[in-house]
């Protein structure tokens, strides 16, 4: 059969692969599974979506993915099939599957269920008198960030501080559902910069941090009602004209 006529990149591509059904990889050696070609194609995606590459509302096709990535249709439609359990991409009759776009009733309920995990991530942190360990060297990873100017690497040091304070509760459940509101809020904060002085993100997380683990229930509130007023303004500021 001849081969596929092959598009223009619309992603950086991955390693080709050559599955035509749902499996693991053979094991690389030593026995460990490699990775499924579908995750790799998603994870390809997910970078572009998160680091902005691909804007909310942007079209996302099988062929295309098939195409650049050398890969079937089955397997590019189970990468999109993880991206929308992400909530990173949404598939809607008739319009196909498009990169997320988060109005603002939706933040609002996105944080709304991070406060729950993460109060009771850090309810159980305080109940085991646990100090997070990796929270120290995220906020100093925010701070160098923060310093640099770089927002995509401050972003990521942000998510890293919140990730800690939840996976200090070893519970997998929160951890995973976190990471996957993590994966929305990332989304929507690569498109919108919040108006912090320099140094003003880092100085209000230590406070967080300190904060929450000595009473959750109303620091982490208090926090993400805070973050959310800020996004909804930087996202109001973006979108004036000019």
């Amino acid at each position: 059969m001849p081969r596929p006529r092959r598009d223009p990149p619309m992603l950086p591509p991955v390693p080709r692969g050559t599955d035509t059904a749902p499996r693991r990889e053979a094991p690389a050696r030593g026995g460990t599974p490699g990775p499924r070609t579908a995750d790799v194609v998603a994870e390809a995606v997910r970078g572009a979506i998160l680091s902005g590459e691909l804007a909310p509302g942007s079209p996302l096709r099988e062929e295309e993915l098939s195409s650049t990535h050398g890969v079937s249709r089955h397997t590019a439609r189970t990468a999109l099939a993880t991206l929308t359990a992400e909530r990173l991409v949404t598939a809607e009759p008739y319009r196909g599957v498009r990169v997320s776009v988060l109005d603002d009733a939706a933040l609002v309920a996105l944080q709304q269920l991070r406060c729950a995990l993460e109060t009771e991530a850090l309810r159980i942190v305080r109940e085991r008198g646990i100090h997070p360990a990796d929270v120290d060297a995220a906020l100093d990873a925010l701070a160098d960030a923060e310093a640099s100017g770089d927002w995509p690497a401050t972003l990521d040091a942000h998510a890293r501080v919140h990730r800690a304070l939840v996976d200090a509760a070893d519970s997998p459940r929160i951890a995973e559902e976190y990471r996957r509101l993590d994966s929305e809020m990332h989304l929507l904060l690569t498109h919108v910069r919040p108006a912090y002085g320099p140094g003003a993100l880092t100085t209000e997380h230590r406070a967080y941090v300190e904060a929450a683990l000595a009473d959750p229930e109303h620091a982490v509130r208090e926090h993400l009602e805070h973050s959310t007023r800020m996004i909804l303004e930087g996202r109001r500021t973006t979108a004036q004209p000019g």
